[in-house]
């Protein structure tokens, strides 16, 4: 098949390329610069400048393409996580959730092409009460703190635009492995590592994982398998944070992470990060596991720790 991925160096397109290019497929991928492009050329595709911002931009490299398969991987998260500011970390990942899948399911319309997959989450976006774990038949969350509002609304519809063009919405848990920010070097392992990521109140917040080689497993079962809709993308363990966090602590050597109420809290990381370690729900991988026949390598978030990481245990520093 011809395939397209709009954001073939980030975390899951970065991975989809070589994967794609393995099993005889066509791959046509996207980079915003000329270093990107010729990193996809090396991994086995073509790569393609295009500006995900930029509704012409996107037009002229899908209809040139002339794709089978339309892959929507495109986020812009290097600025990090600040749990305060939130929307304001996530405001061009938002543009591209919004105006970007609105243009990219438009060009892809016009090449004729029949399938498109594109990437979504699942974690704080669930309602915040109820049931510990969640499936796609719940709602996302009706009353987000404000400081998500913008963030959800572009899950929102960045999934209604999917479903309602005949696609699949991939939400992925939160990721971790190699390159991530829960991996080897990134910025939420280290803080762990320097005890900046505290269990909140009773740490009832229940998340769900997914490491990233299971995303992108888990995308190639999509292009194939898997009728129309949304599709919960983690491992079979969802877990409180006062389970999984102290749990990442001994993993990577470090301190058994500080315990704050979620008053304190708050200074630091806002009501929405007191929301997502207090309350979250997690998410169930059933029908993914059903209809896509896709099951995660990483099966729990405990086996992922020791070995998915990138860490070497060896060399973990002990605290």
């Amino acid at each position: 098949m011809r395939i397209f991925i709009a954001g073939g160096t980030g975390a899951v397109g970065s991975r989809l390329v070589p994967l794609f290019a393995a099993a005889g497929h066509e791959v046509t991928a996207t980079s915003r610069t000329a270093e990107g492009t010729r990193r996809i050329d090396s991994a086995g595709g073509r790569g393609v400048i295009m500006d995900g911002q930029d509704a012409a931009s996107i037009r002229r490299a899908v209809i040139e393409a002339q794709p089978d398969v339309l892959v929507h991987q495109l986020t812009s998260l290097a600025a990090g996580f600040d749990f305060k500011r939130f929307d304001e970390v996530f405001a061009v990942t938002n543009e591209l959730r919004t105006r970007g899948t609105d243009a990219l399911i438009a060009a892809a319309q016009e090449a004729g092409t029949g399938r498109i997959v594109v990437q979504s989450y699942t974690g704080w976006t669930n309602p915040h009460s109820g049931s510990a774990v969640k499936t796609e038949e719940d709602p996302i969350d009706p009353d987000p703190v404000p400081a998500a509002r913008k963030t959800l609304a572009a899950i929102a519809h960045a999934e209604r635009a999917t479903v309602d063009a005949g696609g699949l919405a991939l939400r992925f848990g939160s990721f971790y492995g190699p390159g991530q920010a829960l991996g080897a070097g990134g910025e939420m392992l280290e803080a762990v590592r320097k005890r900046q990521v505290p269990i909140v109140g009773r740490g009832g917040g229940v998340w769900s994982f997914c490491h990233i080689d299971d995303a992108a497993a888990a995308t190639v079962a999509a292009v194939t398998r898997g009728a129309a809709g949304v599709y919960n993308i983690v491992d079979d363990d969802p877990a409180a944070v006062s389970d999984w966090l102290p749990e990442l602590a001994r993993a990577v050597g470090a301190k058994q992470p500080l315990r704050v109420p979620a008053w304190i809290a708050r200074t630091l990381l806002g009501e929405f990060g007191v929301a997502w370690m207090t309350t979250a729900r997690g998410s169930s991988n059933a029908k993914a596991r059903d209809a896509l026949g896709w099951a995660p390598q990483y099966a729990s978030w405990r086996e992922g720790f020791r070995t998915g990481l990138g860490v070497d245990p060896v060399d973990a520093p002990s605290r």
